[in-house]
């Protein structure tokens, strides 16, 4: 007599997800399965590589103790998630902000051959970047928050005002405020639209 074992299909909603988890711990791991490599690249690039892991690792125990308080009515669990790391990188603002100073500071990196049209956005980009650096630097947290939860993580006003437990509205202006204040540390132009 052969067996044969159905492997139990994987719930196709983060919600799902996490209501399983309840009932059975393990389940949660589907959750780093799908979210981790996101969340990593994002506090990657306001942090830094060496505390990425960390925050990471952080932002997921948190969630697997919280999960009993998970609204299941949310589907998409990435709201919540950011929400999480962007408390966590808030307690790291002071090597938030030093490392914006040091990309202020540091030398242009040479660009790689590629095709003539990359060449010249990536130049025009590296160019840009202690500008870019220092005018995140100088912005309000969370207008810092706002604008790198869209521009970085990709997420819609609405993830975003679900991340931080804002209104739209207050992601509007926040995001408005911090565009304004980049182009004008820009000198109101952008590198990679300029014909020179």
């Amino acid at each position: 007599m052969v067996l044969f074992m159905i492997p139990l299909a994987t719930p196709s909603l983060d919600s799902e997800l996490i209501a399983e988890s309840r009932a059975r711990p393990d389940a949660f791991a589907g959750l780093f399965d799908r979210y981790s490599g996101m969340l990593y690249r994002y506090v990657s690039r306001r942090l830094g590589p060496e505390v990425a892991e960390d925050l990471v690792g952080e932002t997921f125990l948190v969630a697997f103790r919280r999960r009993d308080r998970y609204d299941l009515a949310r589907p998409d669990a990435r709201p919540w998630l950011f929400g999480i790391v962007s408390n966590l990188v808030a307690r790291h603002h002071r090597t938030e902000a030093a490392r914006y100073r040091a990309l202020t500071r540091s030398p242009v990196d040479g660009v790689a051959e590629s095709p003539a049209e990359r060449v010249a956005e990536g130049v025009s980009a590296t160019a840009v970047r202690p500008l870019l650096a220092s005018a995140l630097a100088l912005l309000s947290k969370g207008d810092r928050d706002v604008l790198l939860l869209i521009a970085w993580a990709d997420l819609s006003y609405d993830e975003v005002a679900q991340a931080l437990g804002i209104p739209v509205g207050t992601v509007r202006s926040r995001l408005n405020r911090a565009r304004r204040k980049v182009r004008e540390a820009l000198g109101d132009t952008h590198p990679l639209r300029d014909e020179e």
